[in-house]
């Protein structure tokens, strides 16, 4: 696929063929506590039990896969708060390429460790992602690395669709799916298997109402920078993702923003009622489907979490 081609149901198959070699499939697990709560029958899809803990590394795999030789020889370059850059690492080390990673400066040192621990060189370069983001796209020029985009990149969301695919093929009669949004990928991919397995599924994006930029584009149907404040680093982006927001455009039912300190919630609740371990954008969904109580009482649903790398100084301060 070239760059920016939109990815099809095909490529979500042919994606699910090669990570069936590598990673297990993540379980789907029903909480009665979080039915009580919801007052619907919740379905949680764990991508934290994922081996780099967290839904990304599908969509890394099936990039590296896709690369050809020269690109492989080349080596990759990317910018990362720490999934997307654990994915990439981790997948480059299973394909023998090699990798660099640029992060910022407050990157989460958990990720950033386990990012080093796969043999990917690390840069620290910005105050955010944006910032790590443009030094990548110098850098991948001048040092003729294989730029690789965290949003639009059509095999990133083709990889990170199949947990949708799992959900539905475990779970036929889900009625709504709750997936968080940063660069758009997964939002993205589960738009693109709910829409083609069953278009009445409802699709809900969640965003951190502190880095809104994706909410933003997808609302005003353009290009819309916005501040980024939030302490979820996987919600955390100034620009949006171009190519994930045109599948959003088209299936996308709703997209709500969560105050940072619901988010911290939704992961003190998943402790308590699911004895789980989130991130707090892994939490996002939840707490949006509690915000949408009314529309979810009575139905049955799936929560997306994305993740769980936390570092034990976030957790302390989270409880």
């Amino acid at each position: 696929m070239e760059a920016h081609q939109m990815p099809t149901f095909a490529d979500v198959l042919r994606a699910r063929q090669v990570l069936g070699r590598f990673l297990p499939r993540t379980p789907l697990h029903r909480y009665p506590a979080l039915d009580r709560l919801l007052e619907a029958r919740v379905y949680v899809k764990h991508e934290n039990y994922q081996p780099i803990g967290a839904f990304k590394v599908r969509g890394g795999i099936y990039l590296m896969s896709r690369l050809s030789p020269e690109e492989r020889a080349r080596g990759v370059i990317t910018a990362s708060t720490g999934n997307h850059g654990q994915s990439i690492a981790y997948a480059a080390a299973l394909f023998g390429v090699q990798a660099v990673i640029v992060v910022p400066e407050n990157a989460n040192p958990v990720k950033v460790e386990a990012i080093r621990s796969y043999g990917a060189e690390i840069r620290v370069h910005g105050r955010d992602f944006d910032d790590a983001r443009s030094y990548c796209e110098r850098a991948a020029s001048e040092e003729g690395l294989r730029y690789i985009s965290s949003g639009d990149e059509p095999e990133l969301i083709a990889g990170v669709a199949t947990e949708t695919l799992e959900i539905l093929e475990d779970q036929p009669d889900v009625e709504m799916i709750f997936v968080p949004v940063g660069g758009g990928s997964g939002a993205a991919g589960a738009c693109l298997v709910a829409k083609t397995l069953n278009p009445s599924i409802r699709v809900i994006g969640v965003q951190s109402a502190r880095a809104p930029a994706a909410y933003l584009t997808w609302r005003h149907r353009r290009w819309t920078e916005a501040p980024m404040e939030t302490l979820a680093e996987g919600l955390a982006t100034r620009r949006p993702f171009m190519l994930p927001q045109r599948i959003m455009w088209e299936g996308l039912d709703d997209f709500i923003l969560v105050d940072d300190e619901e988010l911290v919630e939704g992961v003190r609740i998943y402790l308590e009622k699911a004895k789980t371990l989130a991130e707090p954008a892994g939490a996002a969904p939840l707490m949006a489907a509690l915000r949408l109580r009314e529309q979810v009482r009575g139905k049955t649903i799936a929560l997306i979490l994305s993740g769980g790398n936390l570092s034990p100084e976030q957790l302390r301060r989270f409880l």
